[in-house]
């Protein structure tokens, strides 16, 4: 019965591709943190990173992307001439240390050249991928070492501290202004994911002791708080800095175990990262919402199309793109499904779109993924949905 159901699907998945999307998001992150996506190693000469830059654009114009999401803050650093940050080792090897050009200028210029959007993605609240690093003076770790929190082997800035707060939504409002993009996007990192099951620990006693027993809330309530009034200034900063950029953001795909009732989970987003995603649709505080729903089809206790349409049933009229796990196509999930999966993010709704993660998958063709998406959902170019 599944292959069956599998089959129909697929050919009407190619039979929709054929007629053409006219308006639908295709994006696909390009992460830089760890050199996941790009550049393949730090401290390649600037003509490389470039060239390397160009084929990944190159690749994704050929397949009918219309939007990259490019890491440029993977952990308090910058892939851009930043004023306030120093620049990120993942290009050139040694963090502060200049690569020679201004990569998202560069990748800005390109991408628009080739008629696709450039969103630069943010990761807000991540200090340093590990607590060791010899970190240059004007980090922030260096410059407000009183914001900093040790977690397990990384630094994290504390999101109870004003004052951090206001001092991401600087970085993050430094880009708007400055840059041409077409969006800020903000990825899941909140408070940090737990370091074991079922943990919500945090290092913030002493933020919890200036500022959360005042607050007149519970302490999970109050670290809520931090992240809501986060997204609040955060969009609205951006909106009025370049009210043409969209703001998006990717959570964790299941907004709390047990919610669709069919629905598991190991880990509790709102109770653990306390972010509470579906508050930001209901409020307006985003353009669009990106849950990264990496599950499969088949109902199980993690299935792509109950968490889809619970997530649609939440959006206030705001876009709903899901992030698909592009990069586990494999002997466990096949090419096809990715597919299906496109073909069930165009099903009732006006404003279709999806996001791979991540870029590599397309560029290394994953189980022949390109020739199904050229083939099939990809047929036609697609414009970008209205605002």
């Amino acid at each position: 019965m599944r292959s069956i159901f599998c089959a129909l699907l697929l050919l009407g998945s190619l039979a929709a591709g054929a007629r053409g999307a006219e308006r639908e998001f295709r994006g696909a992150w390009v992460a830089t943190v760890y050199n996941l996506d790009w550049p393949s190693q730090p401290g390649l000469p600037a003509a490389v990173q470039k060239a390397q830059l160009r084929a990944l654009l190159d690749r994704a114009a050929k397949l009918k992307l219309n939007a990259i999401l490019l890491q440029v803050r993977p952990a308090s650093d910058a892939l851009y001439a930043s004023p306030i940050e120093p620049w990120s080792q993942f290009l050139s090897g040694k963090a502060g240390v200049s690569p020679g050009y201004d990569p998202l200028a560069f990748a800005i210029a390109e991408a628009h050249a080739r008629g696709i959007e450039l969103h630069a993605w943010v990761n807000p609240f991540r200090a340093a991928t590990s607590a060791s690093e010899n970190l240059p003076s004007n980090h922030v770790a260096k410059q407000h070492p009183e914001w900093v929190r040790r977690f397990g082997k990384q630094l994290w800035i504390d999101p109870g501290e004003p004052a951090a707060r206001a001092y991401v939504i600087s970085v993050i409002t430094d880009i708007a202004r400055r840059y041409d993009i077409d969006g800020l996007h903000i990825d899941d990192y909140f408070y940090p994911y737990p370091l074991k099951p079922g943990d919500a620990s945090f290092p913030d006693d002493s933020t919890w002791q200036r500022y959360g027993i005042k607050s007149g809330l519970g302490r999970a309530d109050w670290r809520r708080e931090n992240i809501n009034d986060f997204v609040r200034s955060m969009y609205r900063a951006v909106k009025t800095t370049r009210p043409r950029a969209r703001v998006g953001i990717s959570p964790f795909g299941i907004w709390r175990p047990g919610v669709p009732p069919t629905i598991e989970a190991q880990l509790d987003a709102y109770a653990q990262l306390f972010a509470d995603s579906r508050k930001w649709l209901a409020q307006g505080w985003v353009d669009y919402l990106a849950p990264q729903l990496y599950w499969s089809i088949e109902p199980s206790k993690q299935s792509f199309p109950v968490l889809l349409n619970w997530w649609r049933a939440q959006s206030h009229g705001k876009a709903v793109w899901p992030g698909i796990a592009t990069e586990r196509i494999g002997s466990n999930r096949p090419a096809r499904e990715i597919i299906e999966q496109i073909d069930l993010t165009r099903r009732g709704t006006s404003s279709p779109g999806h996001i791979h993660w991540s870029m590599k998958a397309l560029l290394r063709n994953q189980g022949g993924i390109d020739d199904l998406l050229e083939a099939g959902p990809y047929a036609e170019k697609a414009e970008v949905p209205p605002p």
